[in-house]
């Protein structure tokens, strides 16, 4: 182990772990509301401020592309100083960098400079991998069976922030007025400093870091750094098929949300919709994405992941087909967007909880930031041809394209399901540093 790692990587018996995995959760929790807080307050208006500032509906699609490749660039160093220093560092620079990325949005807007604007919203992405690793965190010192809903139960915290963003944007972005900077840019001003406040309570309150004490617990077979390297993380994947279904499963889900979710208010806009009706709707959506994590969860754990999967997919395929024939149907338009982030939600619980079952215990927090490289990359890429798509052939075309996301994945799920068995999860927290644990019934084992 390396001096930061026995530095905090203290024993812990069977009777404290129960307790330490609530504080652990209850930390993340709250860090998890806040960070939902800032990203959506941002985001809400990003595509509207993004038109504003370049001039044209065609590079609108540019600024929550921006922000995807952000989280895709930075998910990878991020998840090395996680390997290397814990949770805690990783998650606590994530909030500044998403700080500091929001303030450079303001400057980006307040100067009409689109450039500058795309650097900032790149570095606000930087919160949203936070938000993300978090969920990771959660799984850290869960047990096997119950991963997903640990999982989910931060997932679910996302919702408290996530729905008040959008709903406070209008607010935020009238609290401006007089500052020379535009009303649209309100947002990340508030975004700025609720990302500071994220990044205190994590750096005061998530000790023991989850990551470094699940560790401490592991056999002592599995403590060896060179098994937690970047390169070992993608071995991992690689050699398991079930890791490489899951990290396909959460990269189209996300691919597919983002490419529909993003050009969604120009949509409405399109059909005489408000600011606040726009609100509305991604709120609703946001809804779907975090508030029913919960049940993800606990459907992951009965049933197994791979039949979880299969529900995000038919989900997905619902909302992209009554998003895309709503033709301003601005109720048809919200039921799409509700089942577009239920879609999501059931994507990503499944499929994070089935990486982290499919790789051992060392190799977790790289495959995991492999993971949300791949997801953002690819939802990064899609965003940017969202733009392009919106602008030559229509909303309902953009639909359309995101269903077909869906075809290779299922074919994938099935392929999976008949040439592989049950996967048991490769290790979980012991509860005393001398004892090994032994292995536990895979959730596959329901399906």
């Amino acid at each position: 182990m390396t001096a930061v790692e026995r530095q905090v990587a203290v024993p812990v018996d069977a009777a404290a772990l129960p307790a330490l995995r609530r504080r652990i959760t209850a930390v993340l929790v709250a860090g998890q509301i806040l960070g939902g807080l800032g990203v959506a307050t941002g985001i809400a208006l990003a595509v509207v401020l993004a038109e504003e500032v370049s001039g044209t509906e065609s590079l609108a699609g540019l600024a929550p592309t921006a922000t995807v490749a952000g989280t895709a660039v930075l998910s990878v160093p991020l998840a090395a100083l996680m390997t290397s220093r814990g949770r805690r560092p990783g998650l606590v620079l994530a909030y500044l960098i998403g700080a500091a990325g929001a303030a450079i949005v303001v400057a980006g807007a307040t100067v009409d400079n689109f450039p500058l604007l795309l650097l900032g919203m790149a570095a606000f992405g930087a919160a949203s991998s936070a938000n993300l690793q978090s969920r990771f965190a959660a799984a850290d010192l869960a047990e096997p069976q119950r991963r997903a809903r640990a999982i989910s139960n931060v997932v679910w915290a996302t919702t408290i922030g996530a729905v008040l963003g959008p709903n406070i944007a209008a607010p935020a972005g009238r609290s401006v007025a007089g500052l020379g900077i535009p009303e649209a840019a309100g947002p990340f001003v508030w975004a700025a400093g609720v990302f500071l406040i994220s990044a205190l309570l994590v750096a005061v309150l998530l000790r023991p870091d989850p990551l470094l004490t699940a560790r401490a617990l592991a056999p002592v077979e599995e403590q060896s750094p060179a098994a937690r390297s970047i390169r070992a993380g993608a071995a991992a994947v690689r050699s398991s098929p079930r890791a490489r279904l899951a990290l396909v499963t959460v990269a189209v889900s996300h691919t597919a949300m983002v490419s529909v979710m993003s050009m969604t208010p120009i949509d409405l806009g399109h059909h005489g919709a408000s600011i606040d009706l726009i609100g509305l709707v991604i709120s609703v959506h946001i809804a779907g994405m975090y508030a029913f994590s919960p049940v993800m969860g606990r459907l992951s754990d009965r049933f197994g992941r791979l039949s979880v999967i299969g529900l995000s997919m038919a989900l997905l395929a619902c909302a992209v087909l009554l998003a895309g024939t709503a033709d301003g149907r601005h109720g048809q338009t919200a039921a799409g967007l509700f089942l577009l982030g239920l879609g999501w939600s059931a994507g990503l619980v499944s499929g994070s909880a089935l990486l982290t079952d499919s790789v051992p215990q060392p190799a977790r927090a790289a495959a995991q930031g492999l993971s949300d490289l791949t997801m953002n990359t690819s939802a990064g890429l899609g965003g940017a041809a969202a733009g392009l798509v919106m602008a030559q052939a229509g909303f309902g075309w953009l639909n359309l394209l995101a269903a077909c996301l869906l075809l290779p994945l299922g074919a994938l799920a099935m392929f999976t399901r008949r040439t592989t068995t049950p996967d048991e999860p490769t290790s979980s927290p012991s509860p005393s540093r001398t004892s090994t644990p032994s292995p536990s019934p895979s959730p596959e084992s329901a399906s």
